[in-house]
């Protein structure tokens, strides 16, 4: 009999390694990154009529107006943030199906999540913990001011767009740690800043796409 996180037909292990494979075509080069991708069963993020679909290099429907983000974009700011460093402490805003925080599960000793729709947070954390994932605390809050009493951060992963660079977070970093997140309305880039002895260094680098970074808390 087949456990839940390894799946059969569309959904199985088998498919999720052709997805690494995509991925590794792609440019993703950060092996520790592919592997812990290889490890988590996306198909359990979504719904079940959507499972069939989850290994597409697609983003998918979560409810309430979010979606999950591509398999390609969650690898790419993921290695971006990672740096080929080992990760102790992450904040990932944007906690939506919880998909992104398994991920990053794989590769920081610990992993804050904030979730500003209680409801996605409440679904997350249900989900987290049936997957026995215990390195991940989920927070219900509004993402732009982070978790300042949690910090500092190695990195800071953010899966929704900002019409600005959001100062209070870069205050969150640890020396040496980088904040990927999108930037811009209408067209959309991934930046990524990293803290340095001197101050911050932003790169600006491929175009996406998110849903926008909203304010407060619901």
């Amino acid at each position: 009999m087949n456990s839940p996180d390894t799946g059969i037909g569309m959904t199985s292990q088998r498919t999720r390694l052709r997805m690494v494979e995509r991925l590794r075509e792609r440019g993703v080069k950060d092996e520790v990154v592919l592997a812990a991708m290889a490890q988590i069963a996306r198909h359990l993020f979504v719904d079940e009529a959507l499972a069939s679909r989850a290994y597409d290099d697609i983003s998918l429907p979560i409810g309430f107006g979010q979606t999950m983000s591509s398999p390609y974009v969650v690898a790419r700011m993921i290695e971006i943030a990672r740096d080929g460093v080992p990760l102790q402490r992450v904040l990932d805003i944007g906690t939506g199906c919880g998909y992104q925080a398994a991920v990053l599960s794989r590769l920081a000793r610990q992993v804050h999540s904030m979730e500003r729709l209680a409801q996605l947070a409440s679904k997350a954390r249900v989900r987290l913990r049936a997957l026995r994932i215990h390195n991940v605390k989920v927070r219900h809050g509004d993402g732009h001011h982070g978790l300042p009493e949690a910090a500092p951060f190695d990195a800071i992963v953010m899966a929704a767009a900002a019409t600005h660079v959001p100062q209070p977070l870069l205050s969150q970093l640890s020396p040496g740690g980088r904040l990927v997140f999108p930037l811009g309305t209408r067209e959309q880039r991934l930046c990524c800043i990293t803290r340095t002895s001197r101050g911050f260094d932003e790169n600006v680098l491929e175009e996406v796409k998110f849903v926008p970074l909203l304010p407060g808390s619901a």
